[in-house]
């Protein structure tokens, strides 16, 4: 039984963590903070590619004076040798790890994990469910921006249903009075997401104007067999481009969380924009995981 604070999804943060998370996440941008994961042994496991969540969690264990154990999935006995993940926790927690980061593609692994491991666990991403420290981090973006979020609308745009980012940010927004639009083709945006303060658009166009920040995602095609709409539609009806910038507000912001594939969702144009806010997101990314490492770790 997980007997330590773990972070699986935003729900997992109560409204005054959520404000420590920022808050911190402020002062170790300001100063560096020194080592305050002295004598903590953090083990990293991605069962899947990443590039900025990897990084940023390493360099963040790194600037807080962490022990850090890399395991690739191919080092796994877990994943080569038959091993239970109740007892891959069992063995970590021996060794004396203290931090589990993971990303995994089976949706719920993370909390499996959290409830096997006498210690805290970090979900990096797991399957099409949750990505709690990508959306602090774009939330964070939009706070250093806009200041409060209530009231602001946020347009999330594309692949919804397969977006774990997506749907952590949804949760995270909506707690900090934000209007949240999504906007897509049914088969990546179902109309069931509409409800409790949610409301689904099909119409891009219509959208842009009214919104303070337009969080663009990629299609995960890694996610189905067969593409259910064509890359030209797609195009069409939602890819952001000079035309579609136009529509929007003159201090409106554009975001993705990446990798952000060039003429499917975006063009060159975004890259342009003066309200492309992607360099920002990925460099919160360090201090917002620094900051979660922190609570979950130290704060008491």
């Amino acid at each position: 039984m997980r007997i330590r604070r773990s972070l699986i999804d935003l729900d997992d943060l109560t409204p005054e963590e959520l404000s420590y998370v920022f808050e911190r996440t402020g002062d170790f941008e300001r100063t560096p903070p020194g080592p305050l994961l002295a004598g903590t042994a953090c083990a990293n496991m991605f069962f899947e590619e990443s590039t900025r969540t990897f990084a940023s969690f390493q360099l963040a264990e790194l600037r807080l004076g962490a022990d850090i154990v890399n395991l690739a999935p191919k080092n796994l006995s877990l994943a080569t040798k038959g091993e239970t993940l109740e007892d891959t926790a069992l063995t970590l927690g021996a060794l004396g790890i203290s931090v589990i980061v993971v990303r995994h593609w089976e949706a719920g692994f993370p909390q499996r994990m959290a409830l096997a491991f006498d210690g805290h666990v970090v979900n990096a991403g797991d399957g099409v469910h949750a990505h709690p420290t990508q959306a602090l981090l774009d939330i964070y973006t939009m706070i250093e921006e806009f200041g409060s979020l209530h009231g602001r609308t946020v347009a999330i745009v594309g692949d919804v249903l397969h977006s774990r980012v997506a749907h952590s940010a949804m949760r995270g927004l909506a707690r900090l009075g934000a209007r949240i639009v999504l906007v897509g083709p049914e088969s990546f945006l179902p109309s069931t997401y509409a409800g409790n303060g949610i409301s689904v658009e099909r119409d891009l166009d219509r959208v842009l104007p009214g919104a303070d920040a337009v969080v663009l995602l990629r299609i995960q095609r890694e996610r189905f067999v067969e593409a259910p709409i064509s890359d030209l539609e797609y195009v069409e009806r939602y890819r952001l481009d000079d035309r579609r910038l136009g529509l929007l507000q003159k201090d409106a912001i554009v975001m993705h969380p990446g990798p952000y594939n060039r003429g499917i969702e975006l063009d060159d144009a975004v890259l342009e924009f003066a309200g492309w806010r992607y360099a920002r997101q990925v460099f919160h990314g360090v201090a917002v995981r620094m900051a979660v490492l922190d609570l979950l770790v130290n704060a008491r």
